[in-house]
């Protein structure tokens, strides 16, 4: 296990002389920050990879539990690092946050003035999302299935529901998975770049977009570059960063799949546009089909967890502000770069409220739930359950938090749905779209820290490892 904690730091630690050769080339001093960051933890990885280097990895499911949630916490650290010693003269509270929003891919921020910003730190918290985005997708679909996480064995590559390792193949998919994340984010870049915006912009906002993570060049978010063309471009890579990416390499071997979350996924952001669309008020916006896209681009920046804004859609009235709300918990498709509660929970227990709902007045009857052409099994139903049950736990008891922490109402919901569901932006005047994270209390920032990185893991995977029985 220390094996493959000590591979990922050591690519993380090599990525960082990226953002340092930017920051060299513009004559930033913060180059020698991310430099001695980068030799420090790829020396120490190294080490660390030869002393527990063995033949081939095999891990267990208790190996499993211990090391995702551990690779995710040290990979933080180590991000955190550069924001640290760099010239911004954050405090370690507030470059640890940083480094965890951008490897969980959830955008929130406590930087300002970033058109001011080094090259060298914009460049590093793309990166941070990239590398997070790229992280989660091999996860869900390698990893998580196996561990039956909150229903993901649903989606699991693995013909033996009792294997006691993980498929054989992990590599191969794994090498397949980066290789489509990494064609398709150069494709966003070279379309953002088609559209005016400058190369640095442009790579920095791909990997943004397809690892649907949201950290911008700029205060203004996608704002600044919010012509008709641009905002569609995103709102098609957002989409696709928001699929799951089984679904996209099953495509690249010309195989299409069909699959019942995908086609919710796109009602709901067509439903949601339509709702938005037709609730604003005529007198304040002109309705067309610039409006629509705006609206689109927004509501897909939202259920795709990306959380860029093209303009503060808290103005658009209540009925809109409450649809972003609730497509705040909704999140994308299982397997994608999103986060949030998932698309196919939503699906399964939809039928299984409806189950029960039937069996009230017809005990007898027998119905088979089915996902798509799949039967649900009770143990499928049950951990669907057992994972809304402790996701909207979650959601109260970090909402409490925050109150009892001098949030207001208002902030302390919307932080905790933000943070649980990775997706950025809150509601409200402090982490609304035109606000940041950066005047909270350093307590509240922790916390934040730690309900992404639960979010993030898909719950199950952290609190397993906090039950007492799991360590006898």
């Amino acid at each position: 296990m220390l094996q493959l904690v000590a591979f990922v730091l050591s690519v993380i630690g090599a990525l960082m002389m990226l953002p340092a050769f930017a920051d060299f080339s513009a004559g930033n001093p913060d180059w020698l920050s991310f430099a001695a960051s980068s030799t420090v933890i790829v020396f120490l990885s190294g080490i660390s990879y030869l002393a527990y280097r063995s033949g081939q990895i095999a891990l267990s499911r208790r190996d499993i539990f211990k090391f995702v949630p551990a690779v995710w916490l040290v990979s933080c650290l180590a991000a955190a690092l550069p924001f640290y010693l760099s010239g911004l003269e954050l405090s370690f509270t507030d470059a640890f946050f940083e480094a965890v929003s951008g490897l969980t891919t959830t955008g929130s921020t406590i930087l300002s003035n970033l058109d001011g910003m080094p090259p060298g730190i914009l460049l590093w918290r793309s990166l941070t999302e990239w590398i997070g985005g790229l992280g989660i997708v091999v996860l869900s679909i390698t990893l998580l299935p196996f561990m039956k996480s909150g229903g993901q064995q649903l989606f699991s590559l693995e013909s033996s529901d009792t294997a006691e390792k993980p498929f054989p193949k992990t590599r191969q998919y794994a090498e397949r998975i980066a290789l489509i994340y990494l064609l398709v984010t150069i494709c966003c870049a070279i379309s953002y770049m088609a559209l005016e915006m400058t190369a640095f912009e442009a790579i920095n906002h791909a990997m943004a977009t397809v690892s649907t993570g949201g950290f911008s060049t700029t205060d203004d978010s996608m704002g600044r570059f919010a012509t008709v063309p641009m905002l569609l471009v995103s709102t098609i890579f957002m989409g696709i960063g928001g699929l799951p990416f089984l679904f996209l390499i099953r495509l690249s071997m010309g195989h299409l799949i069909r699959d019942v979350q995908i086609t919710v996924y796109l009602a709901i952001i067509l439903a949601a546009t339509f709702l938005i669309y037709v609730t604003i008020s005529e007198s304040t916006f002109h309705k067309g089909f610039a409006l629509f896209v705006t609206i689109m681009f927004n509501v897909v920046s939202v259920i795709t967890t990306t959380g860029f804004a093209s303009e503060d859609y808290l103005l658009w009235g209540p009925a809109a502000v409450t649809i972003f709300f609730f497509l705040t918990f909704i999140g994308g498709c299982a397997g994608s770069t999103a986060g949030g509660f998932k698309q196919f929970r939503f699906v399964i227990a939809f039928q299984v409220v409806i189950d029960s709902l039937v069996k009230s007045f017809r005990p007898n009857q027998v119905r088979i739930l089915r996902y798509g052409d799949r039967k649900i099994d009770e143990r499928l139903a049950t951990s669907v359950m057992v994972f809304s049950f402790l996701y909207a736990g979650t959601f109260i008891f970090f909402a409490v938090i925050y109150s009892v922490l001098g949030l207001d109402f208002e902030t302390g919901v919307s932080a905790s749905a933000t943070a649980l569901a990775n997706v950025g932006p809150g509601v409200g005047g402090i982490i609304g779209p035109a606000g940041n994270f950066a005047s909270l209390s350093n307590a509240i920032k922790w916390m934040l820290c730690w309900e992404m990185i639960v979010g993030r893991l898909e719950l199950m995977s952290v609190y397993v490892i906090l039950i007492p029985a799991f360590w006898r």
